[in-house]
């Protein structure tokens, strides 16, 4: 079985940017000049001739209507505003979003001061606050207690915000819905404005401090200036004061006599030198007399006895053995 062809339809591809210059193909074009004025329905190419004339682009601006609307602009610029357009109505753009605050109906007062600031800084922001109160335990037979919370949130948040959703109960919740007294794009444009204000008195603190700095090195400058003209000044003037006196001391100074010359002084003659005294000679070396060394005597039978005695006195003396007592017979 063969299959049969199939019919493959193109579809049109729209193009972003529109048609320019060469680029247009229908033969005629219904021209507006530069600034807006009607030219009428003109050929393609006498189009394209007076576009070329002014140094502008020939734009098809309305590719739709019959015949095609073409104008004489700049392209480039014209691409630069609609791309500056596209870009503060995204700046412009307002994103809705809700923020959600949890309570207990027993909250401390230090945690509901907390949670209440941060309703008010999303209040302030433009964006919307839903307000949660969760019962639990017991505490779900008494809705009175999250209902009246709310409504001191709500009293205490006036300035800034209305209840868009009075409290409503929510199985085991309670919620209400806050909504800004302004709208996000209004918020925003007034944090840029405070920005924008800072930034300019930043600037202005620095600009100021700036010129603060400039004057002063002027200021240094200057005083720099007058001291070094004053010495030069005083220097000039000192210089021939100098001079005059000079003069005047050498004028009135009287001549200096100059001192005799001394007579040389008398050197007296150097004493003459003593005659050198001969060397007595070194007399012969004589033999030293030997000492005599005394012999020792020789020792006596009394003596050798006396010392045999006390070497044997000196001796220990052997005891008696011990007898032992004889045992009575039985």
């Amino acid at each position: 079985m063969r299959w049969s062809p199939v019919d493959v339809t193109t579809k049109e591809q729209h193009i972003s940017e529109p048609r320019i210059n060469d680029r247009i193909r229908v033969p005629e074009v219904r021209l507006v000049g530069p600034n807006g004025e009607q030219v009428g329905i003109v050929r393609v190419e006498v189009a394209l001739q007076l576009a070329a004339d002014a140094d502008l682009d020939l734009v098809e601006v309305a590719p739709m209507a019959k015949p095609p609307v073409a104008k004489l602009m700049d392209f480039g610029k014209y691409k630069y505003e609609a791309a500056m357009k596209a870009r503060e109505a995204r700046k412009n753009q307002v994103n809705t979003v809700i923020k959600e605050i949890k309570l207990r109906p027993k909250i401390d007062p230090h945690d509901y001061g907390t949670k209440k600031g941060h309703v008010e800084r999303f209040l302030t922001g433009g964006d919307k606050v839903k307000v949660t109160i969760m019962f639990r335990g017991r505490v779900q037979s008494r809705p009175e207690l999250g209902y009246r919370l709310l409504q001191r949130l709500a009293e205490d948040v006036v300035t800034l915000g209305t209840v868009e959703s009075s409290p409503k109960v929510d199985g085991r919740n309670m919620i209400m819905v806050l909504a800004p007294l302004r709208k996000k794009s209004e918020a925003k444009a007034e944090q840029r404005r405070r920005r924008d204000e800072q930034d300019h008195s930043r600037d202005l603190a620095i600009e100021s401090t700036h010129v603060e700095e400039v004057l002063l090195d002027d200021v240094l400058a200057e005083q720099i200036e007058e001291a070094t003209a004053a010495q030069a000044t005083a220097a000039e003037e000192v210089v021939p004061v100098l001079a005059e006196v000079t003069v005047t001391e050498e004028a009135t100074a009287e001549p200096v006599a100059e001192p005799a010359p001394e007579p040389a002084p008398v050197v007296p003659a150097a004493p003459a030198a003593p005659a050198p005294r001969p060397t007595p000679r070194p007399a012969a070396a004589r033999p030293s007399p030997a000492k005599a060394v005394p012999a020792k005597p020789a020792p006596s039978a009394a003596s050798s006895a006396s010392s045999a005695s006390v070497a044997s006195s000196a001796r220990p003396t052997p005891r008696a053995p011990r007898k032992s007592a004889a045992k009575p017979p039985a």
